[in-house]
């Protein structure tokens, strides 16, 4: 075994020499050489800013106090342009900031709280309080625009009656009664039915535009910016459609059903002798029934645009759809028999197909997709020309006349 007199003068691996008694050589420092026999400790270069570099730092050993230079740690070192002392200074960026500090500069360890955006995405955020005050103002302004109609209706209030009871007159003429007549049976019913329900009920279709304005308010706020386009279309399709459900009770399905209930029991002498109040209240629940159910493809546009259903899953569920249509018509018609079925639950299919276009018109923009509109358009005008070809050739040629009733051609 070596002595350490025998290892006087052995370079070490690292460059040093051990001096004689054995012991690692002392840190030098600046104000004193080195003794004799020992060779400087050559400190590895310190990296640049311009180029990473690799180096070997060494571990302290608590138990002499210096530096131990023969100990490394297990793997490199990797010392990069951001990672330097020097770059945050040349870069002219300032130095990070210390640790336990939270990257927010108070030493709280937390993030620093930011003011909570007014909106997400463009949708508004409310709390439950503000969306009841926001349901009141709503409430009311509908109630005040049903109000100012009312006020309206009011004037032409005996204008109106003839009109809503017109299509009494001709059923009862119809089944050959003449002077076809409404009665009462207690004293209020004409003031309540003239003066207090008719108005009620035309003011609903005359401030239907305001009350879908108002429901697109109250439920706008939660949609996102880019569905909130959809304000114009909205009000005006839906007050479309819910008139449009009125005019087509008025002219074909009320008038036909009419008919056929007045006339059952005709053939075993029983003479039909019509209440005022019966027949407005049959009037009121066809005319609003058929309004509401004219609003099916405003549902299904909704139900897609809220990613409920799919124009795919409504095409491959068309006949439960149809199937339910055909039952709901039979509980809003107010005539059992087949025809007035048909009657109620055609134009209901041709509004559901109309509502699955409008959702695949909007699958189509999300997919930022176009329409073919030029050849659909092209299509339909060839149809509609060669219908009113051949309405001109049966006016023409063969004696019919255009009238305002279903099937609108009389001979």
């Amino acid at each position: 075994m070596s002595s350490p007199e025998d290892l006087k003068g052995v370079p070490a691996p690292s460059g040093e020499t051990v001096p004689g008694n054995g012991h690692a050589p002392e840190a030098p420092s600046s104000e004193a050489p080195p003794a004799l026999g020992v060779a400087p400790v050559t400190q590895p270069e310190q990296p640049t800013a311009s180029e990473p570099s690799i180096s070997y730092a060494p571990t302290v050993d608590n138990s002499y106090g210096y530096d131990d230079p023969y100990a490394y740690q297990e793997g490199p070192q990797v010392t990069s342009v951001i990672d330097s002392p020097a770059a945050p200074e040349q870069a002219g960026s300032p130095l990070p900031p210390p640790a336990g500090t939270g990257g927010n500069g108070n030493g709280s360890g937390t993030p620093p709280e930011e003011p909570e955006p007014e909106e997400d995405d463009g949708m508004l955020r409310m709390s439950f309080l503000e969306h009841l005050q926001e349901l009141r103002v709503r409430i009311f302004s509908m109630l005040a625009g049903i109000g100012i109609a009312f006020v309206l209706s009011l004037t032409f209030a005996g204008q109106l009656w003839l009109i809503v009871q017109k299509p009494a007159e001709e059923a009862l003429r119809a089944l050959g009664l003449d002077p076809p007549k409404l009665v009462i049976i207690s004293p209020m019913e004409s003031f309540n039915i003239i003066w207090v329900k008719l108005p009620i009920l035309v003011s609903i279709f005359l401030a239907s535009p305001w009350i879908l304005y108002q429901i697109w308010g109250f439920i706008s706020p939660g949609l996102y910016k880019r569905e909130r386009r959809w304000a114009a279309p909205f009000i005006i399709c839906s007050a479309g459609l819910f008139i449009a459900g009125g005019l087509f009770a008025y002219f074909v399905a009320f008038r036909y059903g009419l008919t056929f209930l007045l006339g059952i029991g005709r053939d075993v002498n029983i003479t039909p002798m019509v209440s005022v109040n019966e027949y407005f209240d049959l009037f009121f629940n066809v005319v609003i029934g058929v309004g509401i159910v004219f609003e099916l493809p405003i549902l299904v546009f909704f139900l897609t645009l809220l990613r409920v259903v799919t124009p795919k899953f409504l095409i491959d569920n068309s006949r439960y759809a149809i199937l339910a249509i055909v039952v709901l018509a039979a509980i809003v018609t107010p005539t059992p028999d087949v025809f007035n079925l048909v009657l109620f639950a055609t134009p209901m299919v041709l509004l559901f197909y109309v509502g699955l276009f409008a959702s695949y018109l909007l699958v189509l923009q999300r997919e930022n997709r176009r329409f073919p509109w030029k050849k659909v358009l092209a299509i339909m005008g060839a149809v509609l020309a060669a219908l009113a070809a051949l309405v001109y050739v049966a006016v023409t040629k063969y004696g019919y006349k255009l009238t305002y009733l279903w099937p609108f051609l009389t001979k």
